[in-house]
């Protein structure tokens, strides 16, 4: 099982954290220090799977990470997992933000949390892998996307009709009609 998943920079700054377990805040900032201090030290020729001790309160957790750019990519995991399957996960997972946002960068885990979560929600969820196929997973953020961009049409409605009522200028438009002189020859 996954406990959780942590995306860090180069400067210890977290970029993504997720628990599928409840920690108190003090346990959570001294598991993503403790973390970061182990999987930093690394050289970057040594093999990504790092035992995690007792960093989350157990003895049975092993780190899977790997290291993109300025991005360090952590999967907490259980003696369950296969460290060769967290590793393609987190490869699909690279992916797929790469896909999504055109040549991921920080900016776009910060900027686009929410997308992020989204993403990640499509592929494991509750500390369990749902899905591995990159292609199933970009389909279904793309169909997420468009439902928001028709509930913000929807929604914007009725803004634009006010708008386009402004702009027409009723009361003037009213003064400016001209109306035909009305000869009635009216006898009593």
């Amino acid at each position: 099982m996954i406990k959780a998943i942590l995306i860090f920079n180069n400067s210890a700054k977290p970029r993504l954290v997720k628990f599928f377990e409840h920690y108190p805040e003090e346990v959570q900032q001294r598991i993503l220090r403790d973390t970061y201090q182990l999987v930093s030290k690394r050289d970057d020729n040594v093999c990504n799977f790092l035992e995690g001790g007792s960093i989350l309160g157990d003895n049975d957790c092993r780190l899977i990470y790997r290291h993109y750019a300025t991005l360090y990519f952590i999967f907490c995991v259980d003696s369950s997992e296969s460290e060769l399957g967290i590793l393609d996960l987190i490869q699909v997972f690279v992916e797929t933000l790469d896909k999504c946002f055109e040549n991921v960068c920080e900016l776009d885990l910060i900027f686009h949390a929410d997308k992020v979560h989204y993403i990640l929600q499509e592929i494991c969820f509750g500390g369990m892998v749902l899905e591995t196929n990159l292609n199933e997973v970009v389909a279904r953020v793309d169909e997420q996307s468009k439902m928001e961009k028709q509930e913000a049409g929807i929604s914007a409605a009725p803004a634009k009709a006010m708008t386009a009522l402004k702009e027409m200028n009723l009361p003037q438009k009213i003064k400016d009609i001209k109306l035909p002189d009305l000869n009635l020859n009216l006898r009593f």
